[in-house]
């Protein structure tokens, strides 16, 4: 590797890791999976995100972000339809009764679904929350077309786009095997009920700031 290369992959690999820090919609969501699930039904959520993210990276290696983007329609229509599902998301949450938190302790209730989900119903959310949130699409976008220049090879953007989907997987699962440990789970299990409505407020705002954003601009 060059080192003009060497220099675009450290300048993609920071930006792309800040953005993960930023929280949003999918952080929240991996923060709820991993306190009402079990480990293994809580990585379908990441598997899910780190899959959206692929398929985005895939567009923008083919071109189809371009086109995808310049479509203010289309833009708007994920938009609204990314907030709706934000939105439904927080309602789950705020209605959930504070009876159904009761066994979430993983030590004392291994064997307990009351609010649990499969990992199948979980990699569906989490590829849901992720590609209907524009704001992926858009920053690939912007890293495939600004910084990412027609002279650089297919191969190495490729291999740059393999390795954001792999970093947005990996840092999803540290956050859940965090959450996961017998010591952290412990305590944030006692507060399970108050940090998912929390989370879920959280999610609702952000779906109607989506929501009312897409229709304002229109």
């Amino acid at each position: 590797m060059d080192v003009n290369l060497l220099g675009i992959f450290v300048t993609v690999a920071i930006a792309h890791f800040l953005a993960l820090l930023s929280p949003g919609p999918d952080f929240v969501l991996v923060v709820k999976s991993a306190i009402r699930n079990e480990g293994k039904n809580a990585i379908g959520v990441a598997l899910g995100i780190a899959s959206a993210n692929a398929l985005y990276v895939g567009l923008c290696l083919i071109g189809v972000g371009t086109i995808l983007a310049a479509s203010v329609t289309i833009m708007i229509v994920l938009k609204v339809i990314g907030g709706l599902f934000l939105i439904y998301l927080a309602v789950q949450a705020l209605r959930a009764s504070k009876g159904s938190y009761n066994n979430l302790d993983m030590a004392e209730h291994t064997h307990s679904n009351a609010v649990k989900a499969t990992f199948l119903k979980e990699f569906i959310t989490g590829f849901m929350s992720g590609i209907l949130n524009p704001k992926n699409l858009l920053f690939y976008l912007s890293l495939f077309t600004v910084v990412l220049t027609p002279e650089v090879g297919f191969a190495f953007k490729l291999g740059l786009g393999i390795w954001m989907t792999a970093i947005v997987f990996l840092w999803d699962l540290s956050i859940i095997f965090l959450l996961s440990t017998p010591k952290v789970r412990s305590k944030f299990t006692k507060l399970a009920y108050y940090i998912d409505k929390v989370t879920g407020a959280i999610l609702g705002l952000i779906g109607f700031a989506i929501v009312k954003s897409a229709l304002t601009k229109q």
